[in-house]
């Protein structure tokens, strides 16, 4: 038996390296595909591409842009599929930075499938993208997600009906169950589906303008004629700038067809062709929506995704999230529970003592203050890094998860919404301020999903004012959980700075108000899966991106101590600090929070643990230091999103501005002699 087995594998290393094998048994060759998700934001997207790829995706930002892209791969059989999600989109005709680089990726990266993935509750509204994609010429097939909630409702989705309808592949699934989720690899197994015949009738003169424009095409865009004809209607500007650079002797002739098709209608031709796709997804989905005889009962999860977004009742559910999620989980699990563990039980009692001794045997005492020194690599860097930075993200990036997985942040972006029109914000803004509670680099990143200019220097502005990132929260919250007369002031003071700074920019800043719209997915259960996968991935990230920024940043501060320039630096902050209460050794902590905003306050956690700060200097310095500059990484950040002007403009505002609040608060409090 074993002189076959061992027989048996040289056959098939031999047949891996190309030779041929006599003996061994015929083996199918590997098919190779590639496949694109795409769909609006919340209908299950990530959680399909989830269950397809598991943990082995790579996130990337498209080139050119800030939108990240996912891609992974996942085998059914003999096929491996090469994966890739698209960023949220509602249409092919752009007005967000996700939409255009989805427009992009379908323009530019040919795969053998795209799998729409639409939600089964509002098929109605979400219809009128498999029609673009259909005139787009793409091989499609059709993933009617969250079916559940539908049959919940006394109804279900005909997917043969829609198949036929359709002229393409389509399945119902309800992905975070794993209902269906057979069916659709079994669908992807099968290969290249054939282009859809469905075709959507419009108006005449946009008919006829469709047929005129085509004719003028030299060139290939990526999609078919017909669909880039309806972009060119639309004035997308995107697909006017292709025909500029690839067919300009056709962009004059277009732009009279588009002027005299224009002057036939009152509205902008978008909305005739948005009419006429609407009528055919009506007829479809009253076709397509079947009742089915189901025992009803009352259904406790709209009753509370209800509840989430009344503008009574959702406040104090989002302050008992705010609670457990920030406070108890942040708080005192993370900053409490897991920063004793790390920081005092494994670094201060095991790691650095041992660190200290053998470093400074083997190396001169220069080169061993870069280890373990009082910011040293080791002793400061990897211990601020894993021990005291590491847990609150780590809880932070849990609690994100939860809420992201339970459908809860929509609903908050709808409850916040009008509270945001008065800072000039809309709704959808909640999602990177949420995310600067996260990290600010990433949030300002983020604020590119905003729809005007205007929205998006208000968010930048009040991200890097008014919102600490994760690990900086979860020190303040760490300090000050055992005060919490603290808490209460720092939450005051910096929640009505974020209110009156949002308040003013939205009388300074021009530009027009933002309008909102949001996909509101059902309140579900969390899956654990589903959490832990978007967890590690985010500590990935973390260990990847971060921890080496902090041992840069021991690196930069021992150069610095060097040559004296930290030193210079921090004697000039000394009188600054000294005005709002705080002693001299606290003067490095404005200075190192510039570096990393979390180094900032981490340092303050180690001088109130030496007993030097406490009480209302305590309380002054969380405050102070929550409102002072972003840290550097946000601040490359706001230049390159925002320009080097608006940057330096709100540094420049907000530098003296948070010193001048910390001054302030230490008068208030010390001369009504508030016992802390």
């Amino acid at each position: 038996m074993k002189i076959r087995a061992i027989e048996f594998l040289k056959n098939a290393i031999t047949a891996r390296l190309g030779y041929r094998c006599e003996t061994c048994p015929a083996v199918a060759p590997l098919i190779e595909r590639k496949m694109m998700l795409v769909g609006p934001p919340n209908v299950g997207k990530s959680v399909i591409f989830n269950e397809l790829t598991g943990t082995y995706a790579v996130v990337s930002n498209y080139p050119g842009t800030t939108v990240e892209v996912s891609r992974g791969q996942t085998r059914i059989g003999d096929t491996r599929i090469d994966v890739l999600d698209s960023p949220g989109a509602y249409s092919l005709a752009p007005i967000s930075e996700d939409e255009r680089v989805t427009q992009q990726l379908l323009m530019d990266e040919p795969v053998d499938l795209v799998l729409h993935v639409v939600d089964a509750k509002n098929l109605r509204r979400m219809l009128p993208m498999t029609f673009q994609l259909i005139e787009a010429g793409m091989p499609l097939a059709l993933d009617v997600n969250i079916i559940d909630e539908v049959e919940r409702s006394g109804h279900t989705i005909n997917a043969d009906c829609l198949s036929e309808d359709l002229d393409l592949p389509a399945v119902t699934t309800a992905a975070t169950l794993g209902i269906g989720m057979e069916k659709l690899r079994g669908l992807l197994a099968d290969g290249m589906p054939d282009r859809s015949g469905f075709r959507v009738q419009y108006p005449g003169p946009i008919e006829s303008a469709i047929a005129q424009i085509g004719s003028f095409f030299t060139r290939e865009y990526g999609i078919a004629s017909r669909a880039f004809s309806l972009l060119l209607l639309q004035r997308d500007s995107s697909a006017w700038e292709k025909v500029q650079q690839l067919d300009p002797d056709a962009v004059v002739p277009i732009e009279r067809v588009v002027r005299e098709t224009e002057g036939l209608y009152s509205d902008p031709l978008g909305y005739p062709i948005a009419i006429a796709r609407q009528e055919a997804a009506d007829q479809i989905v009253q076709r397509s929506l079947t009742p089915v005889t189901v025992r009803t009962r009352p259904d406790f999860r709209q009753l509370i995704g209800a509840l989430t977004m009344h503008p009574v009742a959702g406040i104090p559910i989002l302050v008992a999230v705010l609670y457990v999620g920030l406070y108890l989980i942040v708080g005192r699990l993370g900053a409490g529970v897991f920063v004793d563990a790390l920081d005092q039980h494994l670094f201060v009692r095991y790691i650095n003592p041992a660190s200290e001794a053998l470093i400074n045997k083997l190396l001169p005492p220069t080169i061993a203050e870069l280890f373990v020194g009082e910011y040293g690599l080791i002793t400061l860097g990897l211990r601020y890094a894993i021990a005291i930075v590491l847990p609150l993200v780590g809880a932070f990036f849990l609690v994100f998860a939860v809420l992201e997985d339970s459908g809860y942040l929509p609903r908050l972006a709808m409850l916040v919404d009008r509270l945001f029109k008065r800072i000039g914000l809309s709704g959808r803004a909640v999602i990177p301020i949420v995310l600067g509670l996260g990290c600010g680099t990433m949030a300002t990143i983020v604020t590119r999903v905003l729809e005007t200019r205007r929205e998006r220097i208000i968010a930048t502005f009040l991200l890097a004012l008014a919102i600490p990132c994760s690990a900086q929260l979860g020190v303040i919250l760490g300090l000050l959980s055992g005060i919490p007369l603290g808490l209460a002031i720092w939450s005051i003071v910096v929640g009505g700075v974020f209110l009156l700074s949002g308040a003013l920019a939205a009388r300074l800043v021009p530009g027009e108000s933002p309008c909102f719209y949001l996909e509101i997915p059902p309140i579900r259960r969390p899956s654990l899966r589903n959490i832990g996968i978007k967890t590690f991935s985010r500590l990935k990230w973390y260990a990847a991106e971060v921890i080496p920024v902090f041992l840069l940043a021991s690196v930069l501060i021992w150069v610095g101590q060097l040559v004296e320039v930290f030193d210079v630096l921090i004697l000039a902050l000394r009188p600054a600090v000294h005005l709002i209460g705080l002693p001299d050794t606290a003067a490095d902590a404005f200075l190192f929070g510039f570096l990393r905003r979390d180094y900032g306050a981490a340092r303050i956690f180690d001088v109130h643990g030496a007993g030097i700060v406490s009480g209302i200097p305590l309380v002054v310095a969380m405050v102070t230091i929550t409102l002072f500059v972003p840290c550097v990484a946000q601040f490359l950040v706001m230049i390159r999103e925002r320009g080097w002007r608006m940057a330096f403009a709100v540094g420049a505002i907000i530098l003296p501005f948070a010193l001048g609040v910390g001054y302030l608060l230490n008068i208030i409090l010390t001369t009504l002699q508030v016992q802390l």
